[in-house]
């Protein structure tokens, strides 16, 4: 089992779950972190640090973000790790609260 980053993240890029990350799974996109599912040891320090709720277990995944397990998985084979905390976008709070934001995903 994985966790599994979800649309939330999409254009808010909090990074504070990288930072209690103690295997290095995530990776970072222009405007989109994920969880590379080969790597994740299922902690789950990660889920309850993230300020947006982006972060699930797959077993907890909602229906409506499947499409997340497979995009983490395929993305996180192309991005680069991140291991430190960063500052949001700018905009981050103003994206927190929108849906449908798939096809603002930059890859």
């Amino acid at each position: 089992m994985t966790f599994v980053v979800t649309e939330n993240c999409i254009k808010c890029k909090y990074t504070d779950c990288v930072e209690v990350c103690p295997v290095d799974c995530f990776h970072e996109g222009p405007n989109f972190l994920v969880i590379d599912p080969e790597e994740c040891i299922d902690c789950s320090l990660c889920e309850p640090e993230c300020p947006i709720n982006a972060i699930y277990a797959e077993e907890d995944l909602p229906e409506d973000q499947n499409q997340y397990l497979k995009l983490n998985e395929e993305l996180s084979a192309i991005w680069p790790v991140i291991t430190l905390q960063q500052d949001p976008p700018a905009d981050a709070d103003d994206w927190k609260d929108v849906t449908g934001k798939l096809q603002y995903l930059e890859r």
